[in-house]
Order: structure tokens, then sequence, then C-alpha cells
């Protein structure tokens, strides 16, 4: 994603969000979905920077991806070839940290996921008590189904990225290769599982409030 697009649209959500009306004792909390390889991540990530120079130390980014389930787990279950799948996570957690995250003046630890390792690191991540603002970012922030659908009510924006199948295919070969997959095997990874879960999203989503599209044929589109 380009710089000078990905700060255009870090801003289009932090001037929707600047619309949202605080709330008393209650944090805002903005969910960034969309599929894997959409830039959901990085989108997240800058907007969680425009915030904190504009207030230090106001925002904090919490990232679904800590709420994979243990490798071993997914063994025992018969889930590891599908490893990113809604049913790889541990969604009902999820749920429950950021219930207990809405609520102000509270500091807060939290799971992140190291690609590398392939793992989530239990309390490598941290809301500290002067946080007024999170932002969320996952692949099934807003999907229908099952424990994930309580998600949505706990959003105040909802954001949805929606790139082209052609441009998540293309990213998402690149990751793999650039973590160490022989081109084979990132495409094996990619269409076998990656792009699956990325049509799930597109399809069963529920509305958001904001749409954001990156794409060669559409770059910086946004609705909503």
């Amino acid at each position: 994603m380009p710089m000078d697009s990905l700060t255009e649209d870090a801003r289009l959500v932090v001037a929707r969000l600047d619309r949202v009306p605080a709330r008393s004792g209650l944090r805002r909390v903005v969910g960034i979905a969309g599929p894997p390889g959409s830039g959901k991540s990085t989108l997240a990530a800058r907007v969680t920077e425009i915030l904190n120079e504009r207030h230090p130390a106001s925002a904090a980014l919490v990232p679904m991806d800590g709420f994979h389930l243990d490798n071993a787990a997914l063994d025992r279950l018969g889930l590891r070839s599908v490893k990113g799948a809604p049913q790889t996570f541990d969604a009902a957690g999820f749920v429950a940290l950021l219930e207990r995250a809405r609520q102000a003046d509270r500091a807060i630890r939290y799971p992140v996921f190291d690609r590398v390792q392939d793992r989530a690191l239990p309390e490598a991540g941290a809301i500290g008590a002067t946080v007024e603002t999170l932002i969320v970012e996952g692949n099934y922030l807003l999907l229908s189904d099952g424990a994930w659908a309580d998600l949505r009510a706990l959003f105040d924006l909802r954001v949805m990225l929606r790139p082209s199948l052609q441009t998540l295919e293309t990213r998402l070969l690149q990751r793999w290769t650039g973590l160490g997959l022989s081109p084979d095997e990132a495409r094996a990874r990619a269409l076998g599982n990656d792009l699956p879960n990325a049509r799930l999203v597109l399809d069963k989503s529920a509305e958001a409030d904001l749409y954001l599209a990156h794409s060669e044929e559409q770059p910086g589109k946004a609705s909503g």
C-alpha cells in the first residue's frame, strides 16, 4: 500500500472517529476488519500512530491474532491444516477481552501473535490506563456467525477493507515467501487456506460504517 494512500485512509478513519461521541466510563473502540492480506494491520497501526501524535498514550492497538489457538490444540482438534480459519481462534476469549478493555482507566495485558514463532505470546501486549481509544484489527471482527457476532456491538466505529481477490493473492504470496516458504509452498498456503478465508470475510461480514478498497484499479477508494 503506497504511503500516501495509507495516510489518506488513516485520516479518513480518524475523521470518522472524531464524530463518535465519548461515553462516560467507556473507551471508544474501532474495529478494522478485512480479509487476509488486505492491509488492515498496517492501517490500524497508522491510525493508532496518528491518534497518539495528537494525544500521547491515548490510543492502543489490539490485534485479533493473539487469540490463535495453540498448534497443540489445533492438532488435537484436527484443525492445523486450516489454521487462520474462524474456528481456529478463541473467539469467545477475544470477546471477553474487549468487554473488559472497553472499561476506561483500566490497564490490561493481552496476547500477541508472533508469525516467525507461529504462536501467541501471552500478555505481550498492553493497554495503559490512560488509553481512551482502542484500535482493534482482525479478519473476523464483523463476521455474522457464532461468538464472532458478539463483537459488532462492542465497536463504536466499524471499518472494512475490501481489496480485489487478485490484489489479495499477490500480497499473500509475497507474505509467505517473505516468511521463508518456497514459491510452491506459498501458493499452496495462499490458495488453499487464505483465499477461502478471504472470500468468507467478504461474503459473510456484517455491515460496516466505513468501507475502504485498495487495489491497482481503485486506489484509495472510500465509501460509507
